[in-house]
């Protein structure tokens, strides 16, 4: 009797042991499902942010040189190419690195200077990458032309007007249609740029493939949010101050469920990092950026033509003109919302695409990031018109980018936003608005 009882007990404590070790390997497995990055299974390849630079003796390249960068419980290396270019791929930039040339790995015949410092301490801004650079000798200086440095960045502003001009676009047929400023525009654009990913890395489908996938389902998105929240309460007659309101509170709700899913930091989606086409003098554009400046112009014109020359599209500008005339014409004006909502909805997802190329990366709140110039674009160009948001983004966007040749980078938007202020005291109404569209 009693040896039964001792077999049964040790195979009661046999199957408790097994039972919490195999809690234990499960909870390890999910952490490190969830935190691929502590389980040390996310190749670095694919982490979003790098440290990354040159290193040269007299200007020439050195290759083979072993760089090393640590911070935080994480240390990386790599060597340099044959252009005496390294990248070090880091998992966050929360924390500072320290960058170091490894003395003993330069190669022969290459030697620094007395009091050369091997390391230097690195820290991120607002960009996803930094660079560091080691000059082992006296070099040829050169400089950027003034008219160079315009050129470039004057194309980098169409290239983000452009992508701006999408989203502003949607947001102003929709002012122009239900008098609503909604506040939850930028998370619509965000909406897109997820949607992309999701369906690129969540469900494997090629980057070219889930591009439209990712319009398509911004726009059902679209349709969703008006059938089930803006069409009730016009119908219950709320005013706009209210449903501004509202959509305030739904930008904030949208904006961490977006961050309860893909955290707070940056993920980056397939297919960002291009060559640089060469040939364009001093300005220096990637394939993404001319697909991305492409895709614009496409979808802008088709828009125009969608808008002007189609019944839907007549229907839609009678609705913003004078919304109780084209109801009093037999035009459905609930339908018109309905379908500006739609196309609002698609073009923002398309700006988030856009936008997370040129940012670059996708973050839970990168939509709001560039929602106060949107705004911007819409108040410049003239309110509840779709012409003048095009306008008054292409103008918003290659402020922010040619400002920086007289201003810090970080105030590059204040620029942008001084300007529009300056404008709309001399022209309240807009560039393209009308006086009776004011007050």
């Amino acid at each position: 009797m009693t040896t039964t009882r001792s077999v049964r007990a040790r195979n009661r404590w046999r199957r408790v042991l097994v039972a919490l070790t195999a809690g234990v390997f499960s909870g390890a497995l999910l952490f490190g499902l969830a935190n691929p990055a502590v389980a040390g299974t996310q190749d670095p390849e694919d982490f979003p942010f790098a440290v990354q630079g040159n290193v040269r003796v007299a200007g020439d390249p050195v290759e083979g040189a072993t760089v090393v960068v640590s911070g935080g419980e994480y240390t990386g290396e790599a060597q340099t190419a044959a252009n005496g270019s390294w990248r070090v791929p880091v998992p966050t930039k929360d924390v500072p690195y320290t960058v170091e040339l490894v003395e003993d790995s330069l190669p022969d015949g290459v030697t620094a200077p007395d009091g050369f410092q091997f390391t230097q301490e690195v820290e991120f801004g607002a960009t996803s990458n930094v660079t560091r650079n080691f000059t082992l000798g006296a070099a040829e200086r050169t400089t950027t032309s003034f008219v160079d440095q315009f050129l470039s960045r004057a194309v980098n502003g169409l290239n983000f007007g452009l992508m701006l001009a999408l989203a502003a676009i949607g947001a102003s047929l929709v002012f122009g249609t239900t008098g609503l400023s909604n506040f939850a525009h930028g998370e619509m654009v965000t909406f897109g740029a997820l949607a992309a990913l999701f369906l690129s890395v969540g469900l494997d489908v090629p980057i070219w493939v889930a591009i439209p996938l990712a319009v398509i389902v911004s726009g059902l998105f679209g349709f969703g949010m008006d059938a089930g929240l803006w069409r009730p309460l016009r119908r219950k007659g709320i005013g706009t101050v209210q449903l501004m309101i509202v959509s305030i509170g739904l930008s904030l709700a949208l904006r961490y469920v977006f961050q309860m899913f893909i955290g707070g930091g940056t993920v980056t989606l397939p297919g960002g990092e291009t060559s640089v086409i060469a040939g364009l003098g001093p300005v220096r554009l990637t394939v993404t950026d001319v697909v991305s400046m492409g895709v614009s112009i496409v979808v802008i014109i088709a828009f125009a033509f969608w808008l002007m020359r189609t019944r839907i599209g007549r229907a839609t500008r009678a609705v913003s003109d004078n919304p109780s005339l084209a109801a009093a014409s037999g035009i459905d004006v609930d339908a018109v919302v309905r379908i500006v909502w739609i196309m609002a909805a698609a073009l923002a997802g398309l700006s988030g695409v856009l936008w997370a190329y040129f940012r670059p990366g996708i973050k839970w709140d990168m939509g709001t990031s560039i929602l106060l110039l949107v705004f911007a674009a819409i108040t410049l160009g003239g309110l509840g018109t779709a012409f003048g948001a095009l306008v008054g983004a292409i103008i918003v966007g290659l402020l922010v980018e040619v400002s920086t040749l007289w201003i810090p980078s970080d105030l590059k938007y204040v620029g942008a936003l001084v300007v529009l202020i300056v404008i709309l005291l001399f022209r309240p109404q807009g560039l393209l608005g009308r006086r009776e569209r004011i007050g």
